[in-house]
């Protein structure tokens, strides 16, 4: 009997991926659970293994290529053959995951995944599953109201994704047309709708027509990677619906590198060494408890604020496949020497594309250092449905005034960005200067000061 391995769910609106490496060739023997396709999603890549075992007849997939949750991955000749009918289908899918069913419908339309972090929000009721009538005469453009009878609200088709940011800027969606098939909603139908594509556009939205670079001399074009699409879909989004404030200061970290330096002596070349990173997540982590807004998410629509009663703080990471941003878990509960060792641990998978999308999730804050990379002064973008983030530059000396004499003093740019529908400019400054005091005196965290 013929069985096809098909790509099973992915996880929370994840309708496809990309073929980093194919695993098996036709005649190889597999075995139940062995990996046969390497997939690249929004912010990992994964081994897609059998759920059942038996001879490759045929590979139906490519790498570099695209597909879609329900297309089938390879074909195997099973020894559980049956005698005759047509042949039976199963799915790849991880151990433990239920099969999906023979011959799925074909997928929908790819819509803007929700990049994972602890960042993704929690999962909402999906949309009803009926198609939308699309064929009054003199529709409303797409993204804009479309007025429904009285009493009736018209389902429509939209990802959690898209729903959660139809709710953070207020649009009601059973009044936008879709402009996607059978009228799905997309993130720029959304946007237009709240206007907000008046100021800035999404990577999905329709942009003013590009020139013919050719014209000038010779170009490339290279696709976007599933991390680079979402990077863009989140960061459109971010800029577009949340209105963005970002406060500067300047830490004396003369101490703290003292206290470094002393502890690296005492660890040894093969001992864990404290870094700045640590130090920083460990007092943002008391920060987010003494500043509980800070620790929160909006929900427009509901027109709430949710405060979060735990504390996990994503860490931006810098890989060449593009800009990562891991959770540590419990970080109020964990030292700066704990909190250095899983640093550590996240880059090092973040950089070999080992991560889980459940090293994505769940965040509340995020800090970005760009010290490490010689960086001084930059504008953090707030990572959704957080409010808040911080970004750390280089730390340089400087002659400073202490007790009226001049001396040497190495000081670090902090930049506060925060969205200001949550947070009022004192509140981020009084979060700043807390944080601030913190560096320049860490013994406060210790005695709970």
């Amino acid at each position: 009997m013929a069985l096809e391995l098909r790509l099973p769910e992915l996880g929370e609106n994840l309708t496809e991926g990309t073929v980093v490496r194919v695993l098996v060739a036709v005649g190889d023997r597999v075995e139940k659970g062995r990996p046969v396709v390497e997939l690249e999603t929004d912010k990992a890549v994964v081994e897609v293994p059998a759920s059942a075992e038996g001879t490759v007849s045929e590979v139906k997939v490519r790498e570099g290529g695209k597909v879609r949750v329900g297309q089938t991955l390879c074909v195997l000749d099973g020894p559980a053959a049956s005698s005759g009918g047509e042949p039976a289908s199963t799915a790849v899918a991880p151990l433990g995951a239920a099969p999906v069913a023979k011959d799925p419908a074909p997928a929908p339309p790819a819509v803007p995944p929700a990049p994972p972090n602890a960042l993704t929000p929690a999962p909402r009721p999906a949309a009803p599953a009926g198609p939308v009538a699309t064929s009054a005469p003199a529709a409303p453009p797409a993204g804009t109201s479309a007025p429904a009878a009285e009493g009736i609200r018209v389902p429509r088709f939209a990802s959690p994704a898209v729903r959660q940011a139809a709710r953070e800027v207020g649009v009601d969606l059973s009044t936008v047309r879709g402009s996607g098939p059978e009228g799905r909603i997309s993130y720029g139908d959304v946007l237009r709708a709240a206007g907000a594509l008046a100021a800035v556009g999404s990577p999905e939205a329709g942009a003013d027509p590009l020139p013919d670079f050719s014209a000038f001399g010779p170009v490339e074009r290279q696709p976007f990677s599933g991390i680079r699409r979402t990077t863009a879909r989140r960061l459109s989004h971010s800029w577009a619906t949340i209105p963005h404030v970002t406060q500067y200061d300047t830490a004396d970290v003369t101490r703290i590198e003292a206290l470094r330096k002393r502890q690296a002596e005492e660890a040894g070349p093969s001992g864990v060494r404290v870094s700045v990173t640590a130090i920083l997540v460990r007092i943002v982590a008391e920060a987010l408890k003494a500043f509980p807004r800070f620790n929160a998410s909006v929900d427009m629509g509901r027109e709430e604020i949710i405060l979060k009663r735990y504390v996990h703080v994503g860490v931006a990471v810098d890989t060449e496949h593009g800009l990562l941003v891991p959770v540590i878990r419990d970080a109020d509960r964990k030292g700066a020497l704990e909190l250095s060792e899983e640093l550590a641990r996240l880059a090092e998978r973040a950089r070999a594309r080992k991560l889980g999308r459940e090293d994505f999730q769940g965040g509340c804050f995020t800090v970005s250092n760009l010290g490490g990379l010689g960086a001084r002064h930059f504008s953090p973008i707030i990572n959704p449905p957080e409010v808040a983030i911080l970004g750390v530059g280089r730390a340089s000396l400087e002659a400073v005034v202490v007790d009226g004499t001049i001396q040497p003093r190495r000081r670090m740019p902090l930049a506060l960005s925060y969205d200001h529908r949550v947070i009022d400019g004192a509140d981020a400054a009084r979060f700043m200067r807390w944080v601030v005091e913190a560096v320049e005196e860490p013994v406060r965290i210790a005695l709970g000061l």
